[in-house]
């Protein structure tokens, strides 16, 4: 088990499997040291439920904070599935955030910091990215929020997703 895995042991997380794509694209791919993860919706609760509708309506702003946050989990599922090791990661580089709201709905950088407070506790500094939040009035499948990232890796809410990594392993994509 690796620095990382061990960390989100002590934290109470269990990965779940890598979720499979939905369409027609592939979970992840690698262009030198920089990882681009396809988005993702929110990992199941402990009670085998997952968050859906508009934050804003049928959600409220913490409900919205827990499913970004669950959306986090199932990216570091998809980035320990593609990479096999989770210390391999170096920094994450940016986290695009689209939020499945009202309209009145305001808050959308507060429910990405769900994922974005995940990754920090996980990979500390460099957990810490740059990053985007707006709101989407409609997703496929009924996501409240999906996630794309950036990882750079070397040793629903649609979070956008690169992370550079170290060259010295394969990615298994």
């Amino acid at each position: 088990m690796t620095d990382v895995e061990k960390r989100i042991e002590e934290m109470g997380i269990a990965l779940p499997d890598s979720p499979q794509p939905i369409a027609n694209y592939v979970p992840a791919v690698q262009t030198g040291n920089l990882l681009f993860v396809a988005g993702l919706g929110p990992a199941a609760r402990e009670d085998g439920t997952t968050p859906n509708g508009k934050v804003g309506k049928d959600l409220t702003l913490d409900e919205g904070y827990e499913a970004a946050r669950l959306v986090g989990i199932n990216l570091l599922a998809r980035l320990k599935s593609t990479l096999g090791d989770l210390d391999r990661v170096e920094r994450i580089v940016k986290l695009l955030s689209m939020v499945n709201c009202t309209p009145e709905f305001n808050q959308q950088p507060q429910v990405a910091n769900g994922c974005s407070d995940l990754l920090v506790e996980v990979f500390g500094e460099k957990g810490r990215h740059a990053r985007s939040a707006w709101e989407c009035r409609l997703y496929p499948m009924t996501f409240l929020s999906r996630s794309r990232w950036w990882w750079k890796y070397g040793t629903r809410m649609w979070l956008a997703r690169v992370f550079y990594i170290s060259s010295t392993l394969e990615c298994r994509i």
